[in-house]
C-alpha cells in the first residue's frame, strides 16, 4: 500500500465527472488499498479517487455508524438516492464540513439527513446500504467528488464569498497544488 498525494481545489480532475470503473482487477484493488492507506494517514473519514488525481467513480469511507452499514468500505460506480436537503440557512455550529482537497478549511453546508447508496466493492460484489445524519453527510460528500463537485460548490452565497477569498489567497485556483499525508503537517490538526 502506498500513501498518495492529495490534490487540492483547482486541479481539473476535481472539477469534472469521473469515469465509470470498467474492470475489477488487481490494478483496481491496488488503487483501493492505496486509497484506504491515504485516507487513514490523512485522518479522513472518506476519500474519493479524484482526490488522489484518479478520475474514476469510487470512494472509500471509514465512519462508525448505527445504520446497520459497514463502518469501513469502498463503493465503486455508486448510485445515490437521498431525502430532501433542507432549504434553511446552514448552521455553522452544526453543519460545517471540511475536505482533504480544501485542506484546513471548513464551511457550513446543508445535506440530506438520509442517503441510500448502491454500487460494488473492489471484487465486483454488490454493495448497498442506508446512512443517516453525519454518515449520510460523509456519503454525499464523497459521492459529490465523483460528479466533479466539492462541498464548497454547494455553499450559500454568504459562505461562498468567504470561501472564494480563502481559495484565492491560498493559490488554489490553478492546478498543481497537493499535500502529502504523513509528510506535510495535518491541515486539520489531528
Amino acid at each position: 500500500m502506498t500513501v498518495r498525494p492529495i490534490v487540492i481545489h483547482g486541479e481539473p480532475v476535481l472539477h469534472r465527472r469521473a469515469a465509470e470503473v470498467e474492470e475489477f482487477n488487481d490494478e483496481l484493488r491496488t488503487l483501493v488499498a492505496d486509497m484506504f492507506e491515504t485516507m487513514d494517514v490523512a485522518n479522513g473519514v472518506g476519500l474519493a479517487a479524484p482526490q488522489i488525481g484518479v478520475g474514476l467513480r469510487l470512494f472509500t469511507f471509514a465512519y462508525e455508524n448505527d445504520d446497520d452499514a459497514p463502518d469501513r468500505g469502498v463503493v465503486i460506480n455508486p448510485v445515490l438516492i437521498t431525502s430532501k436537503v433542507p432549504g434553511s440557512a446552514p448552521d455553522p455550529d452544526e453543519t460545517s464540513e471540511g475536505c482533504l482537497s480544501v485542506p484546513g478549511e471548513n464551511f457550513p453546508v446543508n445535506r440530506a439527513e438520509w442517503a441510500k447508496i448502491k454500487g460494488f466493492d473492489e471484487f465486483g460484489a454488490p454493495v448497498e446500504f442506508e446512512a443517516t445524519d453525519w454518515f449520510a453527510r460523509v456519503i454525499q460528500h464523497e459521492y459529490d467528488h465523483l460528479d466533479g463537485k466539492l462541498y464548497v460548490d454547494r455553499l450559500t452565497d454568504r459562505w461562498s464569498r468567504k470561501c472564494r477569498k480563502v481559495i484565492k489567497a491560498q493559490g488554489w485556483t490553478v492546478p498543481g497544488n497537493t499535500w502529502m499525508p504523513g509528510v506535510d503537517p495535518d491541515p486539520f490538526g489531528h
